[in-house]
């Protein structure tokens, strides 16, 4: 009898599957948090309204988890292997976006208004911190092997994102951020734990060190490519799909990915918007947006996130994965960089 190969799940099917493999742990998790950090943190994961009441609101994409389950499987263990994998780097990346909505000021995130806007900064910090210890009881406490590599890597990774979130929030008071320290600073920020989620998949599905390094590798250069999706569209995004307002990065004067290319390239039009960029965000952004835009920085960084997709997949076949796992990556990966596209 010959047996039967199922065909590798598209991208979307595959984020369906994260989110609902790891949402019953996750909520397990969360009410275990003494009630004032669980109340926020529910209302941040999309799960309540601020009164507590349920409600089914955008609990994010679960693209981490999805990697965290695709490393396994890639190794050639199952996505059960990893749901305490799945979970820890879950809450992980919620912690840092509670924080990440306090030093940024947003007031709106996934279409609903941000939870320190809710609560206030301190008790919304105090429910970050509250994730990221969380994180680590959840992989203490799943009785795996492989836990305690995983934990090491964890917070190796928090490490690396805290100080790409340090450098995020220095280039704020400078003028003279260069593409280069802008790109370790994105690879900090958001790579380290895309790699770390594939990495501790990879570890937990039982991989050989040497796939648990190219998997990690694969999700280095995917988180980055990721970061400049990201910042694309943080100015020309639709907030229909970003869950902020049209040119939100340009309104916070972040010194994004493209934004500094422009600033930084040379030309004219970065020349006009270095005079206005360093100071107070204008009423009406669009013009600011054509003028990154017409530095080539548009371009740019489309260009950065396709060759760096190119690499991760790369890094990806590199480390030998089982066929189907490694096509269901590739798709993954596709969606998350090409999302505005």
């Amino acid at each position: 009898m010959v047996a039967v190969i199922a065909a590798p799940r598209t991208a979307k099917v595959q984020l369906a599957e994260a989110r609902r493999l790891v949402d019953p742990a996750l909520r397990a998790a969360v009410d275990s948090l003494p009630s004032s950090m669980r109340h926020i943190a529910g209302y941040h994961l999309g799960w309540w309204d601020p009164d507590g009441v349920p409600v089914r609101a955008d609990a994010g994409k679960a693209l981490r988890p999805a990697l965290v389950f695709g490393g396994a499987l890639a190794a050639g263990g199952t996505d059960l292997d990893a749901v305490s994998g799945a979970v820890a780097v879950e809450l992980v990346h919620n912690f840092s976006l509670l924080h990440d909505d306090v030093m940024d000021g947003d007031v709106t995130r996934r279409h609903r208004a941000t939870a320190w806007s809710v609560f206030g900064t301190s008790a919304a910090i105090l429910a970050g911190d509250a994730l990221l210890a969380l994180a680590m009881d959840v992989l203490a406490a799943g009785g795996s092997p492989a836990a305690t590599r995983a934990g090491g890597m964890l917070a190796a990774a928090v490490q690396r994102l805290l100080d790409g979130q340090s450098a995020d929030l220095d280039f704020e008071r400078r003028d003279d951020v260069g593409v280069d320290e802008c790109l370790r600073m994105a690879s900090a920020k958001t790579g380290a734990l895309l790699g770390c989620a594939c990495a501790v998949g990879a570890l937990f599905g039982g991989g050989r060190p040497a796939q648990v390094l190219r998997l990690a590798q694969f999700g280095e250069d995917l988180g980055l490519a990721f970061q400049f999706a990201d910042d694309l569209l943080g100015i020309w995004g639709d907030p229909a799909v970003t869950g902020k307002p049209v040119h939100s990065d340009l309104r916070s004067r972040k010194k994004s990915l493209p934004v500094v290319a422009a600033l930084t390239g040379g030309t004219a039009a970065g020349s006009e918007l270095a005079a206005t960029y360093h100071g107070p965000a204008p009423e009406d952004l669009a013009g600011e947006a054509a003028l990154v835009e017409a530095a080539g920085a548009r371009l740019w960084a489309q260009a950065h996130a396709d060759e760096l997709l190119g690499r991760a997949v790369e890094a990806l076949a590199a480390a030998e994965p089982e066929p189907r796992a490694e096509a269901e990556l590739v798709a993954l990966a596709g969606l998350a960089v090409r999302r505005d596209r």
